[in-house]
Order: structure tokens, then C-alpha cells, then sequence
């Protein structure tokens, strides 16, 4: 029962394909050449919210740089375009072993890496083995999906990093890897389709000196593979960054193994500003926009624009930092959640759809719980438990990104104006500071741990609970200073190490309520369903529950 638990493909409950025009529509098969070649030729011109921090997937964890990650790389296991279910990649399929431990693939031939170098089998164990050997503490403190999902290195020295995960990866032929893990994780086969997870050229990481990572005072270099020259297996292949035009610009593959890219170059290009990008939008410059403001979209509907709504797969979570020492008193986190009018701050700033969160993933996840501690909003107990904690008069520095939209945060000003309003209320003064999304706020909060509070959230990459809470929760993070919550860790590894469905469902369940009741790290703020908008000219797009977009199905007509 186990066996075929594992080999089921993970599903959303209720999500449909969500598709632009029929082309998007149409299911295809990889290996056939009439569709693969389809060609409308044009260049499709998105505006990003945000600068990419660089284009090296295993460096990366935000949806702003994994957008042209996903258009140039493959992982081995794929979503089906516009759900959640998992289908080949590089790999044609997959098994395991009964314990869950041991992986093997089936991988598709023929396929070539942009450099021209062959995929096979020894590139999918040099990328495994480079991640894990991956030396310096700047670089592994950079590869956070990789310990959420794997833990720890052949030899930690980032700080946080914890027991290894992976053990080994042999190349049987060269059509056929295997990858051993020391134990079940509840996170496969899901997470073999994380974007960070994708696989690159051996050849280029070496030439490009892809493991040198340098930290500078507050801010990381890259090496040239991750800001030069990245060389995946993708539809499309780099075709530079023009920081002054702020353009990235992709190329198409004419030699692509899957259905190959209908326009002949894809322009994203990076626009901070929400009313800059509708603008944009509406005078044709670019064509396509994500994370509309919750106001325009039914404007931007009625002007002829096709609007599509993604399911709300996500989280925003204030984080409270324990670095603070005032914030490792849990009464003081849970004044701060009292304080919050989160149903208001839903019915004001949230679009359509949006519900307060209760927790730290959606309610179509297993291990759910629906009897967790609820903060309904009680300002005049959130003052009380100041008082009882000794905490009256507190000030805490609020980091927020003014620059940047996001699935779950598509006005970050305004939703952090609303919140620090509700926490002055209740007699905690509040310093806001602003900083800019790549190279200030996510370094400042998830490197450094400047702030007491911020603003922060997720979409998941797959249906487990693992994949939300064992991400925030499942070690201790600079983010919340919660290192010392080792009774919450062990928790969440027993509950994702449960091979039994039902055993996991309960265990999942206890931990959600425990975190809201015992150890409370952040507080949920609410789920909400983000947008993607483009033109009428634009045809063939697929919008993915998880922001999960591929470019090579989109074509342009004038």
C-alpha cells in the first residue's frame, strides 16, 4: 500500500487546468515532432515584479528568479502543466524500493544540454553529488531548498544545517540513475520536482566555477555559470541580462526533447512597480503581467484582458524573530497574533477569495487540522498578555519589501501599513523598515536576522505538508531565532518520517496544533489566490496552481 502511495502523483484537491487559448489546453506527447516544432515565431515580453537573484537553481528560492530558471532548466520529475500532478521530466519514470529510500530513474534519451554535452546519467549524479559535497558557508547557506528537503552536506558549516539526507547516486548505464537516501522522507517523489533541484551541464558548473560563492559584508557574489553563462536542458537558452534595460532575454531551442517554444525569444522584464507594469500592460509594451493589484482585476478584465485566478496554494505568515528576547516569551507572540485584525486586513487588501489562515498550510493538505488554537482578533488580550509578560512599552523593527508582488503578498506596503497600525494599537511601537527584495530584505531576514518582525510567505511546490511546514518549522532558522525549539523539530521529522498514511495524517495534524498552541514560531496571516494577466494576442499559456509557468507553449499573434 505503501509502494503505491509513493508512486501516486501528487495531486491539488480541486484544481483544474487553468489555460490561455487552446493551445494550452491540448495534453502533448514529449516525443512528437509535428506539435514539438510548432512554430509562431515574435517575442513574448513578461513583466517580472523583482530582480532574479541569479540564474543557478540550486541558489535560488524565490519565484522572481525561478521564473527563467524554469524556462531554460528541466528537472527530472515535472508537473502536468497546470496542476499539481507530477509527470516524467528528464525521467520517463521513477520507482523506489519498499522502504522509500532507494530511487531509481529511467531517464530520456537523446537529450542534449544547450553547450551541446550530453544528459544522461553521470550528469544527474554530478548534480546530486555537487550539491551535497557543496564546500563554504556562504554557498550552503544559499542552498536553502536543498536543506529543507536534504538537511545537511558531506560536511556542514552553514549554520543551521543538520544530518544528511542523501547518501549516494550511481549511474547503472547511462540511461539509468539511482539516488539512495539514509531514510524515508515524506517529501519524494515530490520534491525531485523542485525548480532548485533542476539539473545543469557538468561541463559549464566546471567551466563557470559554479561552487564559488563569496560573501561581502551583507550581500553575495556569484560565480559566472550563475550569472553569465547558465546552460540547463530547457526550452529556451540564455540570452543575456541587461541590468540597465533591466531585460533578461531567452532564447529558443531548436533542439528542445519536448514541445519545442513557439516564439523565438522570451523578454522578461524586471518592473518593481505594480502601477508601472499595468501601465505597460495596457499601452502593449509588454504582454503579459503577474500579481495584479486585487482592485484592477476586474478593470483589467472588463479593458479585454484575460485574467486568470491560480487556486490559492499558498501562505503569508508574519514572522516573529526570537532573536528578540522579549519574543522567545510565548505570550508575546501570542499577544502579537490577538492583535492582529487579519479577517479585516482580508476583506480590505486581499483579492477575491482570499481566507484568514489558521495555519500554516491550505486546508486541501494532509495532516490539516481543524481544531487548532484560533487568534481570533482581541486586541484587549493581546494588551493583558503585554502586561502579564512584562512587555508593555515593546518597539520592534518590521522588515518589509516595498518593491516586489508576490502570489501571497501582492501589496507588501499596504499590508505591512495594516498590520503595524493593528500592533501600535495594542501599545507596541513599531519601526518599519522597508529594504528591497533580492539583496536587502531576503538576506537581511533569512541570513542575518535583523529584523524582530517581518512579512513573509510560500507557495508550495507539492501536495505534503512538508513542503509548508516542515519547510518553516523542520530546523532552527535565523528567520525566527527559533533554534532552540528542538521539541518542534523532532516533531516534524517524526511526522515526515510516518510511512503510514493514516499515522502521517495524525502526526501531521498534532504538529499543527502543537505550533499553534505550544511553540507558536510566526503566525498565518492569510491564504490568497494570485493572478497572471496577459493580453489577447497571447495564446497558449497555462496558469499553474504552484506559479509554476512554462513559456514554451505561449505564442503572440498581431
Amino acid at each position: 500500500m505503501q509502494a503505491r502511495r509513493l508512486r501516486t502523483a501528487v495531486s491539488l484537491v480541486a484544481v483544474a487546468a487553468l489555460a490561455v487559448g487552446a493551445a494550452g489546453c491540448a495534453e502533448s506527447d514529449r516525443g512528437d515532432d509535428s506539435s514539438g516544432e510548432a512554430k509562431t515565431g515574435g517575442t513574448f515580453i513578461f513583466a517580472g515584479a523583482g530582480d532574479p537573484k541569479n540564474f543557478d537553481p540550486i541558489f535560488n528560492d524565490d519565484g522572481e528568479s525561478f521564473r527563467p530558471v524554469r524556462q531554460m532548466y528541466d528537472t527530472l520529475i515535472q508537473h502536468k502543466p497546470g496542476t499539481a500532478d507530477l509527470v516524467g521530466g528528464l525521467a520517463e519514470s521513477w520507482e523506489h524500493d519498499p522502504d522509500g529510500k532507494v530511487w531509481t530513474f529511467k531517464l530520456r534519451q537523446g537529450v542534449k544540454f544547450h553547450d551541446g554535452t550530453p544528459f544522461n546519467s553521470a550528469a544527474v549524479c554530478y548534480n546530486f553529488d555537487r550539491w551535497y559535497n557543496m564546500k563554504g558557508a556562504a554557498a550552503q547557506s544559499q542552498m536553502i531548498y536543498y536543506q529543507d528537503v536534504f538537511g545537511g552536506f558531506a560536511k556542514n558549516e552553514a549554520e543551521g544545517a543538520g544530518q544528511a539526507l542523501y547518501n549516494k547516486c550511481e549511474a547503472k548505464d547511462d540511461g539509468t540513475a539511482v539516488v539512495t537516501l539514509n531514510q524515508y522522507k515524506g517529501a519524494f517523489p515530490g520534491a525531485f520536482a523542485l525548480t532548485a533541484l533542476s539539473i545543469a551541464s557538468p561541463d559549464a558548473l566546471k567551466k563557470g566555477d559554479a561552487d564559488t560563492v563569496k560573501q561581502n559584508g551583507d550581500s553575495f557574489e556569484y560565480s559566472s555559470f550563475a550569472t553569465t553563462t547558465p546552460v540547463g536542458t530547457g526550452p529556451f537558452t540564455f540570452g543575456g541580462w541587461d541590468k540597465a534595460k533591466n531585460e533578461i532575454t531567452l532564447n529558443r531551442n531548436p533542439d528542445y526533447w519536448g514541445d519545442k517554444a513557439k516564439v523565438d525569444k522570451v523578454i522578461i522584464k524586471v518592473i518593481k512597480d505594480e502601477n508601472t507594469r499595468k501601465q505597460e500592460l495596457r499601452a502593449g509594451t509588454v504582454q503579459g503581467i503577474d500579481f495584479p493589484a486585487p482592485a484592477d482585476r476586474k478593470a483589467l478584465s472588463g479593458e479585454g484582458f484575460q485574467v486568470l485566478d491560480r487556486p490559492a496554494f499558498n501562505i503569508l505568515y508574519l514572522g516573529i524573530n526570537q532573536k528578540n528576547p522579549k519574543l522567545k516569551d510565548l505570550r508575546v507572540r501570542q499577544a502579537i497574533a490577538y492583535a492582529l485584525n487579519r479577517q479585516q486586513l482580508v476583506q480590505t487588501k486581499g483579492p477575491g477569495g482570499t481566507k484568514v489562515a489558521d495555519e500554516f498550510m491550505p486546508d486541501t493538505v494532509l495532516g490539516y487540522a481543524p481544531d487548532v488554537q484560533k487568534y481570533e482578533y482581541n486586541p484587549d488580550k493581546a494588551k493583558q498578555l503585554l502586561k502579564d509578560a512584562g512587555a508593555e512599552g515593546l518597539t520592534l523593527n518590521f522588515y518589509y519589501p516595498p518593491d516586489v508582488s508576490r502570489p501571497y503578498m501582492p501589496n507588501p506596503q499596504e499590508i505591512f501599513t495594516v498590520l503595524a497600525n493593528d500592533l501600535q494599537a495594542v501599545g507596541i511601537k513599531v519601526n518599519g523598515v522597508p529594504r528591497p527584495w533580492n539583496g536587502g530584505f531576503k538576506d537581511d531576514v533569512q541570513q542575518f536576522g535583523k529584523q524582530d518582525l517581518h512579512i513573509l510567505g510560500w507557495t508550495g511546490d507539492y501536495n505534503d505538508p512538508g513542503n509548508f511546514v516542515g519547510t518553516f518549522f523542520g530546523r532552527g532558522k535565523v528567520e525566527f531565532g527559533d533554534q532552540a525549539m528542538t521539541e518542534m523539530f523532532e516533531a516534524i521529522a517524526k511526522a515526515d518520517g510516518t510511512v503510514d498514511e493514516a499515522g502521517k495524517k495524525a502526526a501531521w495534524e498534532q504538529v499543527n496544533r502543537d505550533i499553534a498552541a505550544k511553540w507558536l514560531p510566526a503566525v498565518p496571516v492569510w491564504h490568497a489566490p494570485p493572478a497572471i494577466v496577459v493580453t489577447k494576442d497571447v495564446q497558449g499559456l497555462t496558469a499553474s496552481p504552484l506559479t509554476d509557468e512554462r513559456f514554451n507553449t505561449v505564442s503572440v499573434s498581431k
